[in-house]
């Protein structure tokens, strides 16, 4: 009886085996990959029907139903590009976008390595403190910055647009956080070799960081490339307006609007934050993962 149960439980056994392979190796690799491609393609579906209706007539936007590419798309965006300014307003943009990012990114790091290698009585309380900004957004403050800014002179100026967004609690948070899992064997290497503070950190620390200073970076322009609110109150004329001002013109009040033309406009102003995506995701990907540059 045992002779025969083995053969019969060996058999079991490999059924088994294969069962858990298949299930691992097969299908749950095809599940995964169709749930990742039904994401993306929710989540590109507006930006597809945006470029599809960009390249579409009033005539074929009319018609119901309709989802393929028209033959308007020169046309559209030619007109997109000279109704609204959109050079001269990508160019005010990408100013004020690199400006903040940068501005953001020295102040941050900055903070961050005070807080982490000086002595500075009450760094917990300061750290809590700058957090608490958090809690306090842009709308909150945008009557009182105006009046700083009025009393400045700035009012329709870059500076205007960038100095007030140049604090930034989430950047000291992330280079500090960073700064924190370095070995203190550097610090005290510096030290030995006769290196000072601003010599470690233009040598070491900002070295390792590049990863976390791509990150921020791409965060900091995207998140400024789509302000529309400060924009609208502090950019009066051309030489200032930002892009998303921009595409709010190209909606005609008194008129049908002209979908082929707005999206149009609305593509062409993603390409720059596309374009700095592609360039620095992989620093966004280890600045998040907390990943660094090896030490050489």
């Amino acid at each position: 009886m045992s002779a025969q149960s083995t053969p019969m439980a060996e058999w079991s056994t490999r059924a088994t085996e294969r069962r858990l392979a298949f299930q691992k190796h097969v299908a749950y690799p095809v599940i995964m990959h169709a749930v990742m491609i039904a994401v993306v393609i929710i989540v590109l579906l507006p930006l597809i029907f945006a470029f599809v209706l960009s390249t579409q007539s009033s005539a074929d936007w009319r018609i119901v139903g309709n989802i393929m590419p028209g033959s308007n798309a020169v046309e559209n965006y030619t007109i997109a590009w000279e109704r609204a300014s959109l050079g001269r307003l990508m160019f005010n943009t990408t100013v004020v976008a690199v400006s903040v990012a940068v501005g953001k990114i020295i102040l941050s790091m900055m903070a961050a390595f005070a807080l982490v290698y000086f002595r500075i009585r009450g760094g917990i309380l300061i750290l809590g403190l700058i957090m608490l900004t958090h809690l306090l957004p842009l709308p909150v403050r945008i009557v009182p910055t105006y009046q700083l800014l009025s009393s400045f002179g700035w009012i329709d100026t870059f500076q205007g647009l960038a100095v007030p967004f140049f604090a930034s609690a989430t950047g000291v948070l992330l280079f500090q956080q960073f700064f924190r899992t370095l070995t203190t064997d550097l610090a005290d290497a510096s030290r030995v070799d006769g290196a000072g503070p601003m010599t470690f950190l233009f040598r070491i620390l900002i070295p390792v960081s590049r990863t976390n200073i791509g990150a921020l970076f791409l965060i900091e322009f995207t998140y400024m490339w789509n302000q529309y609110l400060w924009p609208l109150l502090v950019a009066n004329s051309v030489q200032t307006r930002q892009v998303q001002i921009g595409i709010k013109q190209l909606i005609a009040t008194d008129a049908t609007v002209e979908w082929g033309v707005l999206m149009a406009g609305v593509v062409t102003t993603i390409i720059p934050p596309l374009v700095v995506l592609l360039v620095l995701q992989r620093s966004l990907m280890a600045g998040l993962s907390g990943e660094s540059e090896d030490v050489r």
